[in-house]
């Protein structure tokens, strides 16, 4: 056996320096001599288990979405435990707090109080659908908002009439400020949490997200309907009333009072066919802008907070680069400290700078957490920059 690993060495077999074939040799006739060979020192420590042998999901599972489970209500499997209200809630009070670090990570930004009363207050005059939200219906409400847009949003009615504006034209969407993603994590009052993740909601229709939101009809339309009644009424009583007043002999207070009831009766009929449609354009946008719920979103925030994070560390990776090859270029000294005074800050900088040029859009890079991530993987040139 020595022989045919010395011919294999001779013939170049094995890719090694003369020197390491020497080595090799030698290391293999002191084996060879052993009367017991034992292992190699250290072995234990310096061929230790790297490779983790769960997948992303299974991960998710055991980290996340355990807490989860027992407060997931489109389970499917049989309760294994019994939760009280009180119980429940701590739970998805933890469960919210894990979810942080993941909705950061993925770029989500926590609405403000500031910006939560406005969307709960302020209606768009282009909304066709108002709905009334009552606090005292909820245990907590909070919202994230990711991907802040201006453009116009395409109608999605559920009604020709909806779809179309006077005459029968089609409706030209107006420019508004809204969101990309939105996730609304709500609980009403002996009741569970909701987490749902909708797309391109503006500002203003953050309330229709909400569950128990009671529609209404909207100052205009009110008015536009009570017109029409008025008008209506008072030509059906002209016509109607007075010929009813002499030909049958009825009474003035009588016909008065038939005449209140029936109004009464139309206007009540008017109106609730108006929030019907409403109801039914409530439902029609919430079906087709709904994109995951409950453990479905777990999962797909946990994806976007990957791909986030591996978006972030190329382009940190990247421009460190580029931005240490120039300082190895001959630079004037004023230029030279200016960058290398806060290397984080450069990188910040042409990043944004190149991400505006490719997409148009002013997006905040975080530097510090990209810097951050490299330097945990062991990255060579990312513990250069000085991160405070």
């Amino acid at each position: 056996m020595l022989s045919i690993t010395r011919l294999a060495l001779g013939n170049k077999i094995i890719g090694l320096s003369l020197r390491g074939k020497a080595s090799l040799a030698a290391t293999m006739v002191k084996y060879r001599r052993m009367r017991k060979p034992t292992e190699p020192q250290n072995w234990a420590v310096d061929y230790q288990e790297k490779y983790i042998p769960f997948s992303k999901s299974q991960l998710v599972e055991a980290l996340v979405k355990k807490h989860y489970t027992p407060i997931d209500p489109d389970r499917d499997t049989l309760q294994e435990f019994c939760l009280t209200d009180a119980e429940r809630l701590m739970k998805e009070q933890k469960v919210l707090a894990m979810m942080e670090p993941l909705l950061d990570q993925a770029n989500f930004n926590k609405l403000s109080e500031e910006a939560l009363a406005y969307a709960l207050i302020v209606n768009h005059p282009h909304d066709e659908v108002q709905v009334t939200v009552n606090l005292d219906q909820y245990e907590y409400i909070t919202f994230w908002a990711l991907g802040q847009r201006i453009g116009p949003l395409r109608v999605m009615a559920a009604t020709r009439a909806e779809r179309t504006g006077l005459f029968g034209t089609a409706r030209i969407p107006a420019d508004r400020h809204y969101f990309k993603r939105v996730i609304v994590a709500a609980r009403t009052k002996n009741s569970h949490l909701v987490l749902k993740c909708f797309k391109d909601i503006p500002l203003e229709g953050l309330e229709q997200l909400l569950p128990l939101v009671k529609v209404r009809t909207s100052i205009f339309h009110r008015a536009l309907l009570n017109t029409m009644l008025v008008v209506s009424g008072l030509a059906l009583f002209v016509n109607v009333g007075m010929v009813v007043l002499s030909d049958l002999k009825i009474g003035t207070t009588t016909l008065l009072f038939l005449f209140a009831a029936l109004m009464a009766f139309r206007a009540w009929k008017v109106f609730g066919q108006r929030r019907n449609i409403h109801s039914l354009e409530l439902v029609h946008m919430l079906y087709y802008r709904s994109t995951s719920n409950n453990s479905e979103l777990l999962d797909a925030l946990t994806l976007r907070a990957q791909e986030e994070h591996a978006k972030e560390v190329i382009l940190a990776h990247s421009f460190l680069l580029q931005h240490h090859q120039q300082q190895q270029q001959p630079l004037p000294k004023e230029t030279r400290v200016e960058t290398d005074s806060n290397p984080v800050e450069h990188v910040r900088k042409q990043v944004e700078a190149w991400l505006h040029l490719r997409s148009g859009l002013e997006i905040n890079f975080c530097a510090e957490r990209a810097c951050q991530h490299l330097k945990e993987l062991g990255v060579k040139g990312a513990a250069h920059p000085v991160i405070g």
